[in-house]
């Protein structure tokens, strides 16, 4: 509930700047999914010269789901360079 109260506050603060209601969707699926970004749980390897995330994390599911990528691939590139 607190959730869908704070999504329609965000909502209504957004209407009178024009934005679309097509766009705010949009904005609020990006929004939630580097908010879930923020929460992942990367684990620290080799002394820190690795790290990795669990599948199974649910912020990496969400963060994947809002933005409909791969989950295998983000969990690859949130944790290596190349």
């Amino acid at each position: 509930i607190e959730n869908c109260c704070l999504c329609c506050a965000n909502q209504l603060s957004v209407v009178p700047t024009g934005v679309k209601e097509s766009h705010q969707m949009s904005i609020f699926r990006i929004i939630a999914a580097i908010l879930h970004l923020g929460n992942l749980d990367i684990q620290s390897e080799r002394d820190g010269e690795a790290c990795s995330v669990s599948s199974e994390d649910e912020h990496l599911n969400n963060f994947c789901s809002l933005l409909g990528v791969e989950h295998g691939q983000m969990q690859h590139w949130l944790c290596h360079r190349k």
